[in-house]
């Protein structure tokens, strides 16, 4: 593997650079760190990281569009068996992470394992879709709606300026920058806050629903099979979109190093936050039907909102601005996991140095954070970003297919590693089957979209080998790299 030679350095008083060849400094914390370094310490409790994981699956979509499963399944009930499905399949990929992060105890998540399992070509490849395209784009998509939305009660009888979106899309983006740069801490105590307003907002929809269903309101769900028009070829589609809306579940091993007894916390986060997201999404889409039929809800810009106005007057004013605290939520908790898989690519050789260095006094991986602040201005301001995800969302589910994959690799390949936590081999084996046939599929029913995502993921091949392996770079080269 291509790794830095093992060093601490001091880098204009500011930071210190965590130690290399994979590890970093002890953090246990019943022992001091050692003079001279400086440690992401352990402060992701059991709660934080139930806040982590819920609060970065429930973002905008539950509220605005569930319409992606209805329209490419086209039967109420298969749209709710599809939600369910996903469900399940996203725990099962939960528990595989869980075992992963209780037996490889770094931060970095999908890069991380792809390295331990694979090597050094495909994880870098990994990281280098995740940096230039994936993370910019999917955060500037998550804060458009957060800009949208949170200006929604001030233009109520007009339209929202495209500028004004932007701009406080902008202010947004920044603000979640500064605060994770600042502190690990105030970071997962708003994670907290909003992860509770999320849960709150669902309850204002599930509530009113459960109550509309005691009442009869049953006639949506008459013949809920009927009219089911669903391919082959929209299934793949209608799997993407709820897999999409449960996508988050994996972010908690984005920082194990972080988190407080990872044997322990890792598993039960991940399964507490599964359970009742799952349980929460079904019962907001029945919820839905209630008021909603199906026609309408295809025709709604946001779901929630309708069916707000529909039942609660006046109070329907809340829901946009419940769903902007949902979406900052959503661009908290990525940015702060994914900044760590940064962090830890750079600690390992393949991203420059200056990503892996930490706050001496703040103790947060500051470089690591505001890499993604001008990549995801320029994607927020430039482009068609929904299609930039349209074309790489299969790449994300390949990753995922190959990283549970080399959970099963693993099994054989290791089997004297430590597993506090062992999941049964069905559940890698029938989960990283389904992202891969999933992956496959979506080749055939969608080559146009598929293989642009597919062309720009294998330029991380050249990269790899420009940027890490030839040892013969000229001297300005290095000095870029900075090495």
């Amino acid at each position: 593997m291509f790794r830095k030679a093992a060093v601490t350095t001091v880098s204009n008083g500011s930071y210190l650079q965590g130690q290399a060849n994979g590890r970093l400094p002890s953090m246990d914390s019943g022992q001091p760190a050692q003079e001279g370094k400086v440690v992401l310490k352990k402060k992701v409790t059991l709660l934080r990281g139930i806040s982590i994981i819920i609060g970065t699956i429930i973002g905008a979509g539950i509220f605005i569009s569930p319409k992606g499963i209805l329209k490419n399944t086209g039967s109420v009930g298969m749209s709710l068996t599809v939600w369910t499905v996903c469900g399940i399949l996203s725990l099962f990929g939960a528990l595989c992470y869980a075992e992963l992060g209780t037996c490889i105890k770094k931060s970095g998540g999908h890069y991380t394992y792809i390295l331990e399992a694979f090597g050094p070509l495909p994880a870098f490849v990994r990281v280098w879709v995740e940096l230039l395209i994936i993370r910019p784009a999917a955060t500037a998509v998550i804060s458009l709606a957060f800009g949208r939305y949170i200006l929604e009660p001030f233009f109520m009888q007009c339209e929202i300026p495209e500028l004004a979106i932007k701009l406080i899309t902008a202010v947004g983006i920044t603000l979640v920058m500064v605060l994770n740069s600042t502190s690990v801490s105030w970071s997962a105590r708003i994670q907290i806050f909003l992860t509770f307003c999320k849960l709150v907002a669902i309850l204002i929809i599930i509530v009113p629903g459960v109550i509309q269903l005691i009442k009869g309101e049953t006639q949506h769900f008459q013949n809920a099979f009927a009219g089911n028009d669903a391919s082959v070829m929209g299934l793949p589609l209608a799997f993407y979109s709820g897999m999409y809306a449960y996508s988050g579940w994996f972010y908690l091993n984005f920082v194990t190093e972080e988190v407080e007894n990872p044997e322990k916390n890792i598993p039960l986060a991940i399964c507490i936050s599964m359970i009742i997201v799952t349980v929460g999404y079904v019962l907001t889409n029945v919820a839905y039907f209630t008021t909603i039929s199906a026609g309408e809800l295809l025709l709604s810009k946001a779901v929630a909102v309708t069916f707000a106005e529909r039942l609660m007057g006046n109070f329907s004013l809340t829901v946009p601005i419940f769903v902007a605290l949902s979406c900052f939520g959503s661009m908290n908790g990525g940015i702060f996991a994914v900044s760590r898989m940064f962090f830890v690519a750079s600690r390992e050789g393949h991203l420059p140095e200056i990503l892996s260095m930490i706050h001496v006094r703040k103790h947060t991986p500051l470089p690591a954070v505001i890499v993604l602040h001008p990549l995801t201005m320029i994607m927020l301001f430039n482009g068609d970003l929904y299609s930039l995800l349209n074309f790489l969302s299969f790449a994300r589910w390949l990753f995922i297919g190959l990283v549970v994959a080399g959970l099963i690799y693993l099994r054989y390949k290791r089997p004297d590693m430590p597993r506090p936590f062992k999941v049964p081999l069905f559940i890698p084996a029938l989960f990283s089957f389904t992202c891969l046939f999933m992956v496959a599929l979506s080749l055939y029913s969608d080559p146009v979209n598929t293989g642009i995502g597919f062309a720009i993921t294998l330029t991380g091949v050249p990269a790899y080998y420009l940027f890490i392996v030839w040892d013969k770079k000229p001297k300005w080269f290095r000095k870029l790299l900075g090495k």
